[in-house]
């Protein structure tokens, strides 16, 4: 049973996987899409990783492990970066995942989940910000028509 897989739910609310001899934590789906969110706003208010830990008493390796989701942010922690971005705590939950069973199974729910990736990128951000600037309406469905032509597809993925 050396190569066996397995996993079980930790008690933090993640999910362990033993591969072999390899343990590795899953980090719980709700702590990911919070940590996205974070990043999101953070980058969207023009923070930095570093100018975020300092606000926060913390090195900026402790943000990035925040935004990944690998470390749990406390409530406390979480109104405290919910003022220094100017958002309400509840803005990190906004589109969170629903009813996620971590036992069940360990692929990615299909859902909206790619548009808060992408928006917490930092083309993502670069192009919400110049795309808002855009006045015209008609101009901005022509992006969007320019854009879904270059990907070859509709809008969203399949």
């Amino acid at each position: 049973m050396k190569n066996a897989a397995f996993r079980w739910i930790h008690p933090g609310g993640g999910v362990m996987i033993c591969l072999g001899d390899a343990l590795k934590k899953i980090p719980n789906p709700i702590d990911r899409h919070v940590g996205s969110r974070v990043r999101m706003r953070r980058m969207l208010a023009g923070v930095s990783q570093e100018r975020l830990g300092e606000a926060l008493g913390l090195t900026f390796q402790q943000v990035q492990k925040y935004e990944k989701g690998a470390n749990r942010i406390s409530a406390s922690r979480l109104q405290n970066i919910s003022k220094i971005l100017g958002v309400p705590v509840s803005f990190f939950f906004d589109g969170a995942p629903m009813g996620v069973s971590l036992v069940s199974g360990m692929g990615e729910s299909a859902g909206p989940g790619y548009v808060a990736d992408f928006l917490s990128t930092s083309e993502g951000v670069q192009l919400n910000k110049a795309f808002v600037k855009i006045d015209d309406p008609k101009v901005r469905r022509k992006l969007i028509e320019l854009v879904e032509s270059l990907a070859g597809d509709g809008p969203g993925p399949a």
